[in-house]
């Protein structure tokens, strides 16, 4: 893996370290002025109907979606160390967020009412983790296909804003801390790292993708 990936990696778990530490006991100081400053200023009307749509992108039910069919397409092609690491990536991905929602068990922020229904616990904030696992990881394996540098550039820094717009929803519509959502950028991130290193390594020990 080279070396600035390995940095950002590094970097990405001490704050995610840092963050969960301290999640459980109380919410940050600009948790609640980034909460209620947003709230306070409301933004266009058409902003809220924004944010639902694009927290939607992040939920279960659109990921799932997103995943089995590239899963499966890849499956048809006969990709199956590729196809079996998409799948992989983002089940495992989702079941340990649940498991650090149950252990952390932080509160869902109370300071603003909730534009949408929430149920689970706050920290971290799986559509933050799930959007980044699925979308990084779909726009990495696209880039490994694509010759362009520009395409890959395009490809990376659209998956990128649109898992920071997922994040940012969450917050906007009162349902999450803002460190619920940092925290699970940079667990979605490092995952999506994590998945793609053993992609590379699992086909240079196999001499390649196809089996």
């Amino acid at each position: 893996m080279p070396l600035h990936i390995l940095g950002i990696g590094a970097t990405l778990i001490v704050l995610l370290l840092a963050i969960g530490f301290a999640a459980g006991r109380w919410p940050f100081a600009f948790d609640q002025r980034i909460i209620v400053g947003l709230r306070a200023w409301g933004g266009p009307a058409w902003l809220g109907r924004v944010a639902v749509d694009l927290t939607a992108l992040g939920g279960g039910t659109v990921l799932s979606l997103v995943v089995v069919a590239v899963a499966g397409f890849l499956f048809v092609r006969r990709l199956w160390l590729t196809g079996g690491a998409v799948l992989l990536a983002a089940v495992t991905g989702n079941l340990v967020v649940d498991l650090v929602k149950g252990s952390i068990a932080r509160a869902r922020p109370s300071l603003v009412p909730h534009l949408v229904e929430t149920s689970s616990y706050s920290f971290p904030s799986a559509h933050a983790a799930n959007s980044a696992i699925v979308w990084l990881t779909l726009a990495a394996l696209a880039s490994q296909v694509t010759p362009s540098r520009a395409a890959r550039t395009y490809l990376l820094v659209g998956a990128a804003l649109l898992v920071g717009a997922i994040g940012a929803s969450r917050v906007y519509l009162g349902v999450h801390w803002p460190s619920d959502v940092l925290a699970g950028w940079s667990f979605g991130t490092l995952w999506a790292l994590l998945w793609w290193w053993i992609l590379e390594r699992a086909r240079a020990s196999l001499g390649g993708e196809r089996q």
